[in-house]
């Protein structure tokens, strides 16, 4: 099963942010999305959201047998780059709430502590407000409620940039584990992170997608090469 993107099109005034942005995402693999600043990555993940109207092109699932389904709302698990948590609610009475409103959406619900656990979130912090909690802290309980719901295409915005280093790697590490049974996209401007993470990497550039073969990771002058075309042209502001 594959998920395909199928010659993308959006413009913002006379600008061309997508043109004509078209790729095939196989299922159990973390995609990295590589692009520089300001190349069209969050516009590509608001169209696949439908936070804003495509000007052209499509998406779809795939499936083996040729068939296509539409996506829908709860296929998709968006965490944005800037955490978007009710900061007046403890982390607790966050959790209970998410899980009674998608009480028959969680194919195996576990107990909030179990949760917790799962995203090594301290015992202390579980009761504390999340106005209080750092950047990473938030960042940690956009993750775990989109985890939950078993999103079938996981879409990640920069998530990993701003965090620690102990974080940063236990996200990693949750990715990787979680990653069986949907597509994965993680976009980020750090090329050292898409090659430590991810299994494939398919740069967005001058508004369309372009694979990366990774086999190529033993030449010298690997990473040289995909900095120098993502530094060629001029990037768009999205």
């Amino acid at each position: 099963m594959q998920f395909v993107i199928d010659g993308l099109q959006k413009r913002f005034d006379k600008k061309e942010v997508l043109r004509g942005a078209s790729f095939a995402f196989d299922f159990d693999k973390i995609y990295g999305l590589l692009g520089r600043n300001g190349a069209g990555k969050t516009t590509l993940f608001n169209c696949v959201n439908r936070d804003i109207r495509l000007d052209g092109g499509d998406f779809f699932f795939l499936g083996e047998d040729g068939s296509r389904r539409e996506l829908k709302p709860q296929d998709v698990g968006y965490v944005l780059s800037t955490p978007t948590v009710p900061e007046f609610l403890t982390a607790r009475e966050f959790l209970k709430f998410f899980l009674e409103i998608n009480e028959g959406r969680i194919t195996d619900p576990r107990t909030p502590d179990e949760y917790f656990a799962r995203m090594r979130i301290a015992a202390e912090d579980r009761d504390r407000l999340m106005k209080d909690f750092s950047h990473g802290m938030k960042n940690k309980m956009q993750m775990l409620v989109n985890l939950i719901a078993e999103p079938t295409l996981f879409l990640l915005d920069e998530p990993l940039t701003s965090l620690d280093v102990v974080v940063s790697e236990e996200m990693k590490a949750l990715l990787r584990q979680e990653k069986a049974g949907r597509v994965t996209i993680l976009s980020t401007h750090l090329l050292d992170l898409a090659l430590d993470l991810c299994d494939e990497i398919v740069l967005l550039k001058d508004g369309v997608l372009e694979p990366v073969d990774k086999s190529n990771l033993d030449e010298a002058d690997f990473k040289e090469k995909i900095l120098s075309a993502l530094s060629e042209g001029e990037s768009a502001d999205a």
